[in-house]
């Protein structure tokens, strides 16, 4: 089967692999759509993501395709099921699973991480892993599931209730789901932070009561100018230093920070504990997707939460070394890859 395989840093290589064994308790996707996500930018460029990468690996952890075979213990799904996947895998018995916090499952299966995933043709995925697709969902849709289940488990920390005021920096992907979820849970006015005009374009189609252009306005003042002096929630999506200082900076008193764009591993942001102290600000972050991948489906499915338009380009696995090594067409939006183009 055609594949992309990390080999290390800069180095990912479109070659034959064979196709997966299916396991009992396994089901064989052949994989329709898979999202470039920001960690596997990260991966590409050496550095950690939200799992340890041995290669080579088959990259590609957002997928969705058609059930092409299954286990000989298998009963919840069949050859011709549409379907995606969480793409991590707990163990269920180590001190975090048995706590509550599966997340932190000392031995998690992660799918186009630490085991081979959608980047391919096809992949074996444990039954657990899998969820049948609502028939409003398309394969481009579904693959858009575990980035959205992400969103939701930062949304549910992030304390939004009816009438809050909500900022989020950074209108790619994620934060075009968060505008969306923070609408969901209730927020009255939702302002967007985003220097590309394109994006704060689909922003406020998605429902943007605000767009700002940080490069050339002023950003605390427009907020000002528009009633929103006190921020209850700023979500920062960018994953830059500048921009966690900036969302501390304009959230309002006993605010919440969510830190949900992924930085590299050895970047620092300057703070100040006074004005932490001062205006009680809470700095949170957010880590996978724990137990949201069904709700994000029945959002997606329902017609809740729009996934698509900030899809930019439907591609085949040859143009995925571009995409992952040039910021300037990443900038254009999300893209999915269709592995059997």
């Amino acid at each position: 089967m055609k594949s992309a395989v990390f080999y290390g840093k800069h180095d990912l290589r479109i070659e034959e692999s064979p196709v997966p064994e299916v396991g009992e308790m396994d089901v064989l996707i052949e994989v329709k759509a898979c999202g470039v996500c920001g960690t596997d930018v990260h991966i590409y460029e050496g550095d950690k993501g939200a799992a340890d990468v041995t290669p080579p690996t088959i990259l590609g952890h957002e997928f969705s395709g058609v059930v092409a075979a299954v286990g000989s213990k298998v009963t919840k799904f069949k050859a011709g099921d549409r379907v995606c996947i969480d793409p991590n895998c707990y163990c269920g018995s180590c001190d975090f699973c048995r706590d509550g916090i599966a997340h932190y499952c000392t031995d998690m299966i992660g799918y186009g991480t630490t085991v081979n995933g959608g980047f391919a043709q096809f992949c074996s995925v444990n039954e657990r892993q899998v969820y049948l697709l609502g028939d409003n969902t398309s394969f481009e849709q579904g693959a858009m599931a575990e980035p959205a289940a992400c969103c939701l488990h930062g949304i549910d920390m992030c304390g939004i209730k009816p009438g809050s005021s909500v900022a989020v920096i950074g209108g790619g992907m994620i934060g075009l789901l968060m505008l969306q979820l923070a609408r969901l849970a209730g927020a009255a006015r939702i302002a967007l932070i985003e220097p590309v005009e394109n994006k704060r374009d689909v922003a406020l189609q998605l429902g943007a009561d605000l767009v700002i252009d940080p490069i050339h306005e002023d950003v605390e003042k427009k907020l000002k100018e528009n009633g929103m002096t006190w921020l209850n929630a700023v979500i920062e999506c960018v994953g830059r230093p500048e921009t966690i200082s900036q969302a501390i900076s304009i959230v309002g008193n006993t605010g919440v920070v969510m830190m949900f764009g992924l930085t590299k591993p050895d970047e620092t942001v300057s703070i100040k504990p006074f004005e932490i102290f001062q205006k009680e600000i809470v700095l949170k972050a957010s880590y996978i997707n724990p137990y949201t991948q069904k709700r994000a489906l029945e959002l997606i499915d329902s017609g809740r939460l729009d996934v698509s338009s900030m899809i930019c380009q439907v591609c085949g696995l040859d143009s995925l070394e571009d995409i992952l090594s040039d910021p300037s067409v990443r900038a254009k939006g999300k893209y999915i890859i269709a592995p059997d183009r």
